[in-house]
């Protein structure tokens, strides 16, 4: 049996650096980057602590595709990402609890 995915960019306070990530548990995964759960992280190092995006998936195996896809674009690709989902770049943790 496949287990669902997503793909996720957490920012900063300021929205200056981003982390593309994924995970089979969203709403755990946010959890420890809010929590900085991994010490020595990149995204603890720079204090990336605001969902600005994801998408969801049926299996892992897609989500995990995707997140390579998105790596491999341009910081540009990446924004532009987030403005269509997120012009605000609100925090959508509250959004992801809804699911």
């Amino acid at each position: 049996m496949e287990k669902g995915g997503a793909v996720y960019i957490m920012t900063n306070y300021n929205n200056t650096t981003l982390y593309t990530g994924v995970t089979s548990d969203l709403i755990v995964r946010v959890s420890q980057h809010k929590e900085g759960y991994f010490k020595k992280s990149f995204t603890h190092k720079y204090k990336l602590k605001k969902l600005v995006y994801y998408e969801g998936y049926h299996s892992i195996e897609e989500a995990i595709a995707r997140e390579k896809q998105i790596k491999a674009g341009s910081r540009r690709k990446k924004l532009e990402l987030i403005q269509n989902m997120n012009p605000f770049w609100n925090d959508l943790t509250d959004e992801i609890l809804k699911w």
